[in-house]
């Protein structure tokens, strides 16, 4: 067979080949080496067999399957379901209120009724209600020393000119101990206001007593240093974080903190003494022949000491290389008063003070040694 033959005989192969073949395979389905597919192709739910296409390595889909006929679905609107499926009742809260002619005007706060036509039940809850409304809520406040019209108004949240006008006063008004002063609010109000505390009621919750005082439930909680789930018994003292007992409070701790701060002032007795001041050692010793030597009570300097002095001993670089000298007039960091230099100690220490403590040998024991700074 000549290979002119050959080559024709192969081509004849490979067109019966892909005439018999239906459709290139669905690139979702390609695997392996697969290197050419058809992405707009049928599902391969739909394929029954599947092969390969001789010298191209294409997967192509030889048989199919029938594809099932589709359902009938019946739509159903919105308003269909609802009318089938939904049961929709009239409100109660407009219940009974047909073909009844109201007529209520509102006037300083009060309400009046001109035509009602309805049952004894709801006409005695109407009666309540405008009962309610017509009553004038008005308390007392007796003025306590240290108030002015612009704190009292502050502390029950109204404007100081407001106050006033209801008390027929001026903004310049002098209050005077045990005034009264009318202010619209009921009295277990204006008292629970005043005293910053508020005596649990029977079915109050702490959520409600936060309402009614127009607190946030967790600062009431934290103020009063509870759980948020704590159940409050009948008769309990609640107290209140009012914006005018929180100011007090920041106040005094504000005082309190300068009170410290001046108190720790005046114990530093070192501050504004000086034109030098270095850190040393500083050790303690006592008039005994053996922390001294053979005249404990004469210092470097022929100073007769005597107990109750003031005396500090110092190494001999403070008196060579820092200034210091017999009489140097020194305050140690944490001790009262002035302490003088009138003695030397040996010469291998350096930066080095040792401070006289008469006969008393228990205490120079208990100063020990510590590090402290000194000024001069």
């Amino acid at each position: 067979m000549s290979k002119s033959y050959f080559k024709f005989f192969l081509l004849v192969c490979l067109l019966s080949e892909t005439l018999v073949a239906k459709v290139v395979i669905d690139c979702r389905v390609v695997i392996g080496t697969i290197i050419e597919c058809n992405p707009y192709g049928a599902k391969f739910l739909k394929a029954k067999e599947i092969v390969y296409a001789v010298g191209t390595q294409k997967l192509i889909r030889v048989k199919t399957l029938a594809v099932p006929e589709k359902k009938k679905m019946k739509v159903i609107s919105v308003a269909d379901m609802i009318e089938k499926y939904v049961k929709v009742e009239d409100s109660i809260r407009f219940k009974g209120t047909e073909n009844i002619p109201l007529k209520i005007t509102v006037l300083d706060e009060t309400l009046t009724e001109e035509t009602l036509r309805i049952e004894n039940t709801e006409q005695e809850v109407l009666e309540k209600i405008i009962a309610k409304k017509s009553e004038k809520v008005e308390g007392e406040y007796t003025v306590v020393s240290g108030d002015v019209l612009s704190r009292i108004a502050k502390k029950f949240g109204l404007k100081t000119k407001i106050l006033a006008n209801y008390n027929n006063l001026t903004t310049k008004s002098t209050l005077s101990l045990g005034q009264k002063l009318k202010l619209p609010f009921d009295q277990k109000m204006i008292d629970a206001f005043s005293s910053a505390t508020y005596t649990v009621q029977d079915g109050d919750t702490l959520i409600a007593i936060a309402r009614m005082f127009k607190l946030e439930p967790k600062a009431l909680v934290k103020f009063n240093a509870i759980k948020s789930n704590t159940i409050i018994a009948i008769g309990k003292v609640l107290k209140l974080p009012l914006p005018y007992v929180l100011e007090q409070i920041k106040v005094k701790a504000k005082a309190k903190k300068l009170a410290i701060q001046k108190k720790r002032s005046k114990l530093d007795f070192t501050r504004g003494f000086g034109k030098r001041k270095l850190r040393v050692t500083a050790t303690a010793y006592s008039s005994h022949v053996n922390q001294t030597d053979s005249t404990p009570f004469i210092a470097a300097w022929n100073n007769r000491l005597r107990p109750g002095m003031r005396i500090i001993a110092v190494s001999r670089d403070l008196l060579t290389r820092y200034g210091m000298k017999n009489g140097t007039k020194v305050r140690i960091g944490g001790l009262r008063g002035f302490y003088r230099v009138r003695d030397k100690m040996n010469k291998r220490y350096r930066k080095r003070i040792d401070i006289y403590m008469g006969l008393n040998r228990r205490r120079a024991l208990r100063w020990g040694r510590r590090s402290v700074v000194i000024y001069w």
